[in-house]
Formats: C-alpha cells, sequence, structure tokens
C-alpha cells in the first residue's frame, strides 16, 4: 500500500470541510456576491441614511455656522460692504448678519430629506448600479441633477421666512443703508434670500460628498450586513 498516497486524504478532507464552512460563514456575514434585488436595496438604504444624516446635522444649531467650511458669509459681492463697515467700527452688526442667515439655512436644512427620499425612490436599477460603481462622488452628483431644482424651490421660501424670523433681513437692510451712505461708494443690494437658498444647497451637498466618501472607504460604516455586501462587491469590482 502506498502510504504516502493515502496519508493526505483526511488532511484534504478537512481543508474541503474547513473551505465549506468559510463559506458559510461568509453566506450569513452577507458576503459573496450580491444579486441585482441586494444591489438596489442595499445602495438606497445607504443613501437614505448619508442624506437624512447630513440634514438632521446641518439643522442642528450651528450645524452651517458652526462648520468653516459651509459656514455662510457675505456675497462675493459684498465684501467690500463688510470690509468697509468693519473699518468704521461696525463689526458687530456684519456678525449679526453672517449668524441670521446661517441660522435660515439651518431651518431649511431638514426640508431636504423627503426632497432626497422621493429621488431614491425613482432611482432605476441602472441607476443604483452607475452609483455603485462609479466615482466616489457619483450619487452626490447624481442628487445634485436630480434634486437641486425641488431644493431651491422648497428651501426659499422657508429661507426668506426665517431671515425674516431671525432678523437677518433687518441686519441686512442696516447693512446695506450705513454701506449706501459712506461717501463715494456704488450703492449695491444682492438679494439675500437667493444668496443663502444657493449657499444652503451647496452646504448641504458638501456633506452628502462626505457622507457618501465615508461609506465607500471604511467598512465600519456599513453598519448592516446588506451594506457590507454591497460595497464589499463594489470594492472588488473597482479593484479588478
Amino acid at each position: 500500500m502506498n502510504f504516502k498516497k493515502y496519508f493526505w486524504i483526511p488532511f484534504l478532507t478537512l481543508f474541503l470541510v474547513s473551505c465549506n464552512t468559510v463559506n458559510q460563514l461568509a453566506g450569513q456575514m452577507g458576503l459573496g456576491t450580491p444579486t441585482d434585488a441586494e444591489i438596489n436595496s442595499g445602495l438606497k438604504q445607504a443613501l437614505e441614511l448619508g442624506t437624512g444624516y447630513a440634514s438632521e446635522r446641518l439643522a442642528q444649531k450651528d450645524g452651517y455656522l458652526g462648520n468653516q467650511l459651509i459656514k455662510i458669509t457675505f456675497p462675493e459681492e459684498a465684501k467690500k460692504i463688510e470690509n468697509t463697515l468693519r473699518s468704521i467700527g461696525l463689526g458687530s452688526l456684519c456678525d449679526q448678519v453672517i449668524t441670521s442667515v446661517n441660522r435660515a439655512a439651518e431651518d431649511a436644512a431638514i426640508e431636504a430629506k423627503p426632497i432626497f427620499v422621493a429621488a431614491i425612490k425613482e432611482m432605476s436599477i441602472q441607476d443604483v448600479k452607475n452609483i455603485l460603481l462609479g466615482q466616489n462622488d457619483a450619487a452626490t452628483v447624481y442628487f445634485q441633477q436630480k434634486t437641486t431644482s425641488e431644493l431651491e424651490k422648497k428651501f426659499e421660501p422657508i429661507i426668506g421666512q426665517s431671515l425674516d424670523k431671525v432678523g437677518a433681513t433687518k441686519y441686512w437692510g442696516d447693512v446695506i443703508n450705513r454701506y449706501n451712505q459712506v461717501p463715494l461708494v456704488t450703492k449695491v443690494n444682492p438679494d439675500l434670500s437667493a444668496y443663502v437658498t444657493e449657499k444652503a444647497i451647496d452646504g448641504l451637498f458638501y456633506e452628502i460628498a462626505k457622507e457618501e466618501l465615508k461609506i465607500r472607504e471604511s467598512v465600519a460604516a456599513r453598519s448592516t450586513l446588506l451594506l457590507q455586501k454591497v460595497f464589499g462587491y463594489a470594492d472588488s469590482a473597482k479593484s479588478e
């Protein structure tokens, strides 16, 4: 009898059993190639979580004001107004404007959630696959294309009302009046409501892009087995 030949049989059997066990565990952990239904459900779950987090975070006090990357400041064409008024001792008036416009943006931010949810529900499976296997900002770009117009319609009246409520309209009027009283300046009066709406939406998409990048790059951010499976598949597909 060739003992060398048969010596390996128990080890081969153990190896095959171990592989089968690993595969079973992998299936239980949500690994492997996801079906189209899983991809559709997983990506939409991720997008709903990410957009929800972004909206809720910005809707909190100092959501905009406390974030230096998206904090709303004076419009570019009004920077000379701010500089002039600060130079003559009216910095506190400028600060009141900045605080109040950011509060208005914070008031509007939560209204973005249902708009994003509606856009997510309308996604086709091809949209979902394109986003999943696309660039790191593919979802953010999709939302910008699909929701910006609706966000503007929803945000502007809310921001307009909030600007009145928090005193921004009054502060802005005071700023413009004081500036226009300065000798030899060119009189200006940018549309504050439209400007704050634009910057509020820009800030919202900035935060959504952060959430998208987090779930694409951080395994720890994939909080469910379905997300682990779907984005693990995307990682593998992109590395091939």
